[in-house]
């Protein structure tokens, strides 16, 4: 799934740079004002990444050729990736994948049950149909989705724990793990920094966002993260929250989409009708320890929508877990996590929603 790109604050003062200590490794570190950092353009995205200890330069080379490996294993629009040796051999043999795959498929196979289909990964054959995000996207024709919501079933993934191997039991079944790729990434490339002693640093693969450490403005500074305006250019908040060793996962239905006759369809699919999602969300934010848990909750989040979906993250989540719902109306709904964290911008131009008042 692209999500949306969330802008962030928190390195905006001008003080020198200062002596902070490690909670991970308990050594004073020197904290950059001005970070080292680095861009490309990888996972159809642009990915960043922005690290402030002093001296440690050297890990964003290992950092990106995670992201760079991982990329492409997981792919399905490109040839060679192991997603789509799966895929080719569907109906015919398991194919044995490395132990990164296996477990990121095992994770998704976990969000497919909890969820009942509302996070799927077995999508591919819905979301191949109609490409959207592509050059060659279209609407498809009724009868092409109906043949292709025959070869969604989750349930059909066979997983072979002793040989690491993966088997879809029909042909035409198609994994896509879109939706919860970048989230299993970027904790990979959190992994990479932290064990190359970094402290302090900004992952961000174009919506999935993890803070690390405290804010260069001081040793007890959280960052400040602005969550985008779904309405508005990619840069434009609508409000902020303040956290540390956290990350941020937004998706929404306005950056990639298909205009036909003047409708749009964007690109999160509902696998009960084979179309995009039609509620009353336009973005979700979700605030969490791991990045790929961000990834499927905002999925089962719009599966469920704004009242289902604000009680699923409080209720069936673990603690720490919180979200922003952002309507269609322009209305913003947070989980009791964040009454006292999100701040909505004074000119953002959106309300808060009374809880109450949702059907």
């Amino acid at each position: 799934m692209i999500a949306v790109t969330i802008v962030l604050s928190g390195c905006g003062s001008s003080a020198a740079q200062s002596k902070t200590t490690s909670t991970s490794s308990n050594v004073a570190t020197t904290i950059r004002k001005e970070p080292y950092a680095q861009e490309k353009f990888l996972l159809g995205t642009y990915t960043r990444i922005r690290i402030y200890d002093e001296g440690k330069e050297a890990a964003l080379k290992p950092a990106f050729a995670r992201i760079e490996k991982l990329g492409d294993e997981i792919t399905i629009n490109q040839g060679g990736s192991e997603i789509d040796k799966i895929n080719e051999e569907a109906g015919i043999k398991p194919v044995k994948v490395t132990d990164d795959m296996y477990y990121l498929l095992k994770e998704a196979y976990m969000y497919s049950e909890k969820s009942n289909g509302g996070f799927n990964m077995a999508i591919g054959a819905i979301t191949q149909l109609w490409r959207i995000g592509f050059d060659d996207a279209r609407k498809p024709a009724q009868s092409e989705i109906d043949e292709a919501l025959k070869h969604i079933d989750y349930k059909k993934v066979q997983f072979n724990d002793q040989e690491k191997t993966v088997y879809l039991e029909e042909k035409g079944m198609i994994i896509d793990l879109g939706a919860i790729a970048k989230g299993y990434i970027t904790d990979e490339v959190v992994k990479v920094l932290k064990k190359n002693k970094v402290t302090t640093a900004i992952v961000d693969l174009g919506g999935n966002v993890f803070v690390m450490g405290h804010s260069p403005r001081g040793a007890d500074e959280p960052w400040t993260i602005g969550i985008q305006d779904p309405n508005s250019a990619r840069g434009n908040v609508l409000g902020t929250i303040k956290e540390t060793n956290k990350t941020v996962v937004t998706s929404g239905i306005y950056e990639r989409y298909l205009e036909v006759d003047g409708k749009k369809y964007h690109h999160i699919f509902d696998s009960k009708t084979g179309y995009p999602y039609e509620n009353d969300i336009a973005s979700v934010s979700v605030v969490t320890d791991k990045s790929i848990d961000g990834d499927g909750l905002t999925t089962v989040a719009f599966d469920k929508g704004v009242k289902e979906g604000l009680a699923y993250i409080e209720n069936e989540t673990p603690k720490g877990t919180d979200a922003i719902f952002v309507t269609r109306e322009g209305v913003v709904y947070v989980t009791d996590g964040l009454k006292d964290n999100f701040e909505l911008g004074e000119d953002s131009g959106f309300t808060m929603g009374d809880r109450n008042d949702l059907k």
